[in-house]
């Protein structure tokens, strides 16, 4: 198996140091302060190190909410419903997960609150604590665990998710422009259905995971009381251009009239290039911190296109066709009239940025 160099996997060796540096403190601090069930604060800094310090954060913070409650509610009953024997001991353990397992299913981030709630219960049948106690000792093990592992995403390798976010939309205005030019040469030449929704899935993807990493750099920004530039007047820019592309796209499923092919085709080849051009500029410019480049030719392809179009309506070509016809093409006209303007929004929130 081919091996890639150590800078490839450099994110990745990044988390596995932190994972391991994480699991080492746990264990030495939780031996000097003389933590009981060490096990559970280790695994909880393990579990509680992320890939970026806003995933750390949010998953520290999820992790504590479920914790929480469900020592709470598991102490409780566990104080309150005596469980002597086995048969009492099931029912306590029922009585103590069915509600954390419903809450669980209502809201992710309870999640972790019925294997909270199944420690607690039965932690006094091995180590001979009381409920109060069990409760008490899986709150401090997590606390121990989760500042652990917040403290060493911060200071170890620190993978900021501003930073992933940004890649993250480069990446996607990159899948962009290689999606456009078999896009709109559907609108000429009849494609596969399947060929223009897998193109539309791959731009769907892509911000899905730049979704994820603007909601951990939130988190990131209100943890640490950061002020840096907030992502979502680009995270919406970005929304808004994968909507026109979806036009475009349910656009492109019927091709032109064969009238307007010879007259259109060349407009929007010129437009998809000049377009394609400018967002991998875009990209660039997002992740090295600059302005993009005023692009004269996209702008001029935009122009031409809507020129030819009133030339053809000039010349009553457009009034010999069907009505759903010429409804098409002015769909197509008004899909790229939207892209037009929100270019120019996306390269208005980038410039903002560099400044």
């Amino acid at each position: 198996m081919k091996i890639g160099s150590p800078s490839r996997y450099r994110a990745q060796l990044a988390l596995g140091a932190r994972i391991t540096i994480a699991a080492v403190a746990t264990l030495g601090i939780g031996r000097l302060l003389g933590t009981p069930m060490i096990l559970w604060a280790v695994l909880t800094a393990v579990i509680l190190t992320q890939m970026s310090v806003g995933r750390s954060v949010k998953a520290t913070i999820d992790y504590s909410f479920g914790t929480l409650g469900g020592a709470i509610y598991a102490g409780l009953v566990s104080n309150f419903v005596p469980g002597a024997d086995q048969l009492a001991l099931l029912g306590l353990l029922g009585l103590a997960i069915a509600p954390l397992a419903l809450l669980s299913a209502l809201s992710p981030r309870f999640s972790v609150a019925p294997a909270t709630g199944v420690i607690v219960v039965l932690a006094p049948t091995i180590t001979h604590v009381t409920a109060f106690h069990s409760a008490y000792d899986r709150v401090l093990e997590v606390a121990l665990g989760g500042a652990v592992a917040l403290i060493v995403s911060h200071l170890v390798f620190p993978a900021r998710a501003r930073l992933l976010a940004l890649e993250a939309a480069a990446d996607m205005l990159g899948t962009m422009a290689r999606a456009l030019p078999p896009l709109f040469s559907s609108c000429a030449q009849p494609q596969d259905p399947e060929a223009i929704r897998e193109l539309q899935r791959g731009v769907g993807d892509a911000f899905a995971r730049l979704d994820k990493m603007e909601q951990e750099a939130r988190h990131e920004r209100i943890a640490f009381l950061n002020a840096e530039p907030d992502l979502a007047p680009l995270l919406r820019a970005l929304l808004r251009m994968r909507h026109d592309l979806v036009m475009i796209g349910r656009a492109a499923v019927i091709p032109l009239p064969e009238t307007l092919r010879p007259r259109l085709e060349a407009p929007l080849t010129t437009i998809a290039e000049a377009a394609a051009a400018h967002l991998l500029d875009c990209s660039a410019a997002l992740t090295a911190g600059r302005a993009p480049a005023a692009s004269a030719a996209q702008g001029a392809a935009f122009d031409s296109y809507s020129q030819e179009i009133a030339t053809l309506r000039e010349e009553g070509i457009l009034r010999g066709l069907p009505v759903e016809r010429v409804e098409h093409v002015f769909a197509l006209g008004f899909a790229l009239e939207q892209w037009r303007g929100d270019l120019d929004e996306l390269d208005r929130r980038i410039a903002e940025r560099a400044r």
